[in-house]
């Protein structure tokens, strides 16, 4: 029997997985816009379970994002050090906070064009957010797990993060952006993993061309320019 069309596929696969993970949500721990967007910006090459691991400390020390516009940047370093890229991050914190305060009135920002302005914000971090906080279905965040599902799914072709979402967002109804980003993420830590995935427990199996596995890269490699 032949493969169904790449549209076809998609919506099959969006009800599966909607029927696997009936209530999607993100992983961090948060309680307002602001946590969800300093635990997002951890997160880079971090696993959500460390970040979580952080956070608590963080938030507790830095209450609101006024005192985190005003916290010293080595304070701020050594309180998430084990998520690695501290320094970075610590920069991106502090200056995303400032600028929340001083353009934004201390209010995260609800539109993508706004999210962009942040230090630290990039599509990814801004669709999370935008989603999960507010409702805004602005795109499809792409992360690692996101980025290797849809192409072994054969969902796309491509191998940078902006073009993969372009093709994503056409396949799926814009109501369903966010969860679609759920699905793709849990699935690709619990069944499609990067270096052992579980095709024979797969309910998807019968729907994927499974591209770039059988004795090729288990994901795609980004194009040489």
């Amino acid at each position: 029997m032949p493969k169904p069309s790449i549209p076809a596929r998609a919506a099959e696969i969006r009800v599966r997985l909607a029927l696997r993970y009936p209530v999607p949500r993100t992983e961090l721990d948060w309680s307002s816009p602001w946590e969800l967007l300093a635990a997002t910006i951890l997160s880079a090459q971090c696993t959500d379970a460390r970040v979580n691991q952080v956070t608590p400390r963080l938030f507790a020390t830095w209450k609101s994002v006024e005192q985190m516009a005003n916290a010293d940047a080595g304070d701020i370093e050594e309180v998430i050090r084990s998520t690695g890229f501290f320094r970075n991050k610590a920069r991106s914190l502090r200056g995303a906070a400032e600028r929340i305060v001083t353009e934004y009135g201390g209010q995260v920002p609800r539109t993508m064009e706004d999210m962009l302005t942040l230090p630290g914000v990039a599509r990814k971090t801004a669709n999370v957010v935008l989603s999960n906080a507010f409702g805004v279905q602005a795109g499809i965040a792409v992360d690692t797990h996101v980025r290797r599902i849809s192409f072994r799914l054969g969902l796309t072709r491509e191998t940078v993060p902006d073009k993969i979402e372009r093709d994503l967002v056409k396949l799926f109804p814009q109501e369903s952006w966010g969860a679609v980003n759920h699905y793709l993420v849990l699935f690709g830590r619990e069944v499609c993993t990067a270096r052992k995935p579980a095709c024979d427990a797969c309910e998807l199996e019968d729907l994927c061309p499974k591209a770039g596995l059988a004795g090729k890269s288990a994901s795609p490699k980004p194009k040489r320019k």
